[in-house]
């Protein structure tokens, strides 16, 4: 066990019989770090997170907490969390403030200064019943409960779910200031703008495997680009022959346009070696693309469904 990491599983599954919801995950994630954890429905993310949270037990391998075994310490964990279910439960009667003066009493109180500025923010109005709002309002208060107690680790699933762009926007910057000062974020999310704008690093679930962990700067530069040149002369096609990564090249006189995969500098390298090169273009692969190219071959999903959770304290 890593006492720097926030949060850190070895070799954590779950099955359910013969399903393998969840198999042999290992993770260590630092304190102050904005992880985006992908995949599918089906894929096992919300069966990542309600094992974290020890509302299911793991079959085998182990998971902790800022330093704490999940299910040992579950109790003192929860006083150092945030958590955003991908499908929000409350008491439709209650007004957005009495909900959140609910969750503040469980957890010792807040300061509602600070709860004042999150609902200013995501343009959320307290004083209505939880039972009248839409699912974007009521993911409003879902974020403001998570985030009124200043928790140490912020786990979402799904957190934008529902959101308007610009209130989505907002919820981002709010999530680089907590990471500036320190606080881990777990960010489950089919929103992979999202999880590109905001994640340090991101790990990619593949029919309830981990298939990648890497920095979204990585992937980026590992991925799929299509890149166009301009050279003073003409150029013969054989100038990016042997070039790693460069595929269906295509020649016209001066331009030259290929699909390339990996680190630019071979391809420069390659370009300038026998040419002036006046003008290069090159558009950079995002995250969905790059998610996509994990799952071309993908057959249907053995993983259990992933199911729905409620908020706790």
């Amino acid at each position: 066990m890593n006492q720097s990491s926030a949060i850190q599983t070895e070799g954590l599954s779950k099955h359910y019989g013969e399903v393998r919801a969840l198999q042999d995950l290992d993770l260590d994630i630092a304190r102050g770090e904005v992880f985006g954890y992908l995949g599918p429905n089906g894929a096992g993310k919300t069966t990542t997170i309600r094992t974290l949270l020890d509302q299911i037990r793991p079959t085998s391998g182990s998971a902790f907490i800022l330093g704490r075994d999940v299910h040992e310490q579950a109790v003192e964990i929860r006083r150092h969390l945030g958590y955003v279910p991908d499908d929000l439960t409350m008491y439709p009667d209650l007004t957005g403030h009495d909900t959140l003066t609910y969750f503040a009493n469980l957890r010792g109180g807040v300061d509602w200064a600070y709860v004042d500025r999150l609902a200013e923010r995501l343009h959320s109005d307290l004083s209505r019943k939880v039972g009248d709002l839409s699912s974007g309002n009521r993911q409003k208060v879902g974020l403001i409960q998570a985030f009124m107690n200043r928790p140490e680790v912020l786990i979402m699933d799904e957190p934008s779910s529902g959101l308007d762009p610009l209130v989505q926007a907002e919820f981002q910057q709010m999530i680089r200031e907590v990471a500036a000062e320190g606080t881990t974020v777990f960010l489950s999310s089919h929103t992979l703008s999202e999880v590109q704008r905001v994640a340090d690093r991101v790990g990619i679930l593949r029919n309830s495997r981990l298939v990648t962990v890497e920095s979204v700067a990585g992937l980026r530069s590992k991925a799929m680009r299509r890149v166009e040149f301009e050279f003073a002369s003409p150029v013969e096609a054989d100038v990016f022959e042997g070039v790693p990564g460069a595929r269906d090249v295509s020649v016209q006189d001066h331009r030259v346009t290929l699909s390339y995969e990996g680190r630019m500098d071979a391809l420069l390298q390659a370009a300038t070696g026998r040419y002036e090169v006046v003008d290069l273009l090159t558009e950079e692969a995002d995250l969905e693309e790059i998610f996509l190219t994990y799952y071309r071959e993908e057959e249907q999903p053995t993983g259990a469904d992933d199911g729905r959770v409620e908020v706790i304290a």
